[in-house]
């Protein structure tokens, strides 16, 4: 509570440059916003009235596609704000909100890409037993994990990250806030149950990629079996877009944490950090769909519903 009444808000490394520049990437960052919603709410809907997408894989995409949108709303909107009013503060809650929001999409998406991997692995390695072991009690199991072990982290990193004493010094060298960032502004000196959490979260995320990466092993040894080229074809198709994700969102993370947290963080850093934060939730609904025929044809089957719910409205007002 002293840290409430000493500090009410913390400063922003913001992007720098004319009125105009920062108009300019204002713009960009509305538009890369708005199709990271407009994609995974796409995503969602499409996953939830066809039918005949009512899967485990699908019922894991649509979850994928909230926290994707949850990640991306806990930054953007505020990058937006702060460049168009040509301010780098953000308030003592907001920074709270985004130290909890940001671990918690982050944790509970490497999760469920776990989850998914092994959903893949079960339908390719074992298809004769599927069902039994990717039932539905077992989906809302992994899917329920993923969202309780990020809360639960996320919960405990906001915690033990603003129980720290920061002496007056908020300036974040970050356009978030970021974990690492406030620990590097800190002015208290035992930091220790913040590192083994730090550690801990790291572990996880090696035990995770762990995972995935044995799965596609048993995955690509078994897709060599199969005779027919037009086999092999269809299980890519269905595998090669999480492996993508995957590799779209560890590699981002990798390079946005890979810096020391000493020193001072320049334009390009804040470039790679960006990635992070708006690539993946922007890139995987694309992902999902360019060789996805199922995904197509419930976008299809969306779009032609809509039409005709406005040609029978029109047709009523007539």
């Amino acid at each position: 509570m002293n840290n409430i009444s000493v500090l009410t808000e913390f400063l922003l490394l913001g992007f720098s440059g004319t009125w105009r520049f920062q108009f300019l990437q204002s713009v960009f960052f509305i538009i890369i916003y708005l199709a990271a919603l407009m994609g995974n709410s796409l995503i969602i809907a499409i996953t939830s009235l066809d039918p005949s997408l009512h899967t485990p894989m699908y019922y894991f995409l649509r979850n994928l596609s909230l926290f994707d949108i949850c990640l991306v709303s806990a930054v953007v909107p505020k990058i937006v704000f702060n460049s168009l009013i040509q301010r780098n503060s953000i308030s003592f809650l907001s920074c709270v909100i985004q130290v909890f929001l940001v671990p918690f999409s982050a944790v509970a998406e490497l999760l469920l890409l776990t989850g998914m991997s092994i959903d893949r692995y079960t339908a390719i390695c074992h298809p004769l037993h599927y069902e039994v072991i990717m039932n539905r009690d077992r989906c809302v199991q992994i899917v329920a994990l993923s969202w309780l072990s990020g809360g639960l982290l996320s919960a405990m990193h906001t915690t033990g990250t603003f129980s720290l004493s920061y002496c007056g010094l908020n300036k974040i060298q970050q356009f978030f806030c970021d974990i690492p960032q406030l620990l590097a502004i800190t002015c208290s000196k035992n930091i220790t149950a913040e590192i083994v959490l730090i550690l801990v979260n790291a572990v996880l995320d090696f035990c995770c990629f762990l995972c995935i990466i044995i799965s596609y092993i048993y995955i690509f040894s078994t897709v060599k079996k199969i005779p027919s080229i037009e086999g092999q074809s269809k299980v890519y198709s269905t595998c090669l877009p999480h492996l993508a994700v995957v590799a779209l969102f560890l590699s981002t993370a990798f390079v946005a944490y890979l810096k020391p947290i000493l020193g001072s963080t320049s334009f390009t850093d804040l470039i790679l950090s960006s990635f992070y934060i708006f690539l993946p939730p922007s890139l995987n609904p694309i992902i999902y769909s360019l060789r996805n025929k199922a995904i197509k044809a419930g976008l299809d089957k969306l779009v032609t519903r809509k039409l005709l719910t406005k040609e029978n409205i029109l047709m009523f007002l007539q």
